[in-house]
């Protein structure tokens, strides 16, 4: 499959975020009760995401993984029990927008490390998944669409 990779250069993005460790296997049940916490505080707040909900992968250990889930926020929020004002820093990031499952995106991340080994570039902090839609808006999961941006700097 042929992705379009693009290096696009970001300015900061304040975000309102939960940090936890989980198996690969988890991700769908966190990720769910995370949003709906997240989204119930902003409310709260009175307070809207800026963009899609996103994942940042810390590490790519499968059975530990280091994550925050949340949504891109106008500005910096306070925090509650365990959700935390933050940010996406500022930088480099290859980005791609994927379609399909989950399941295959692997397809996509190893045509991106690809990319940055061939364009002397290395990871320069998370992988950022942003889920534009979810398996509650459509039916099949080849209709999945998901923007990855890795955070990389020259080697």
């Amino acid at each position: 499959m042929e992705w379009k990779i693009e290096l696009k250069e970001k300015p900061k993005q304040f975000t309102l975020v939960i940090r936890k460790r989980a198996s690969v296997a988890e991700l769908p049940k966190i990720i769910g009760e995370c949003y709906m916490k997240i989204g119930k505080y902003l409310g709260e707040l009175g307070e809207q995401p800026q963009s899609a909900p996103f994942v940042a992968y810390h590490n790519l250990d499968m059975e530990n993984l280091d994550l925050e889930l949340g949504f891109p926020v106008g500005k910096l929020l306070p925090g509650k029990d365990d959700m935390v004002g933050g940010e996406i820093p500022a930088g480099s990031y290859l980005t791609s927008l994927y379609k399909g499952p989950y399941s295959e995106m692997k397809g996509l991340y190893d045509e991106m490390m690809k990319w940055m080994e061939e364009n002397g570039y290395e990871m320069g902090g998370a992988a950022y998944e942003y889920y534009l839609n979810s398996p509650g808006e459509v039916k099949d999961e080849s209709e999945y669409l998901t923007v990855v941006e890795l955070a990389v700097k020259k080697k």
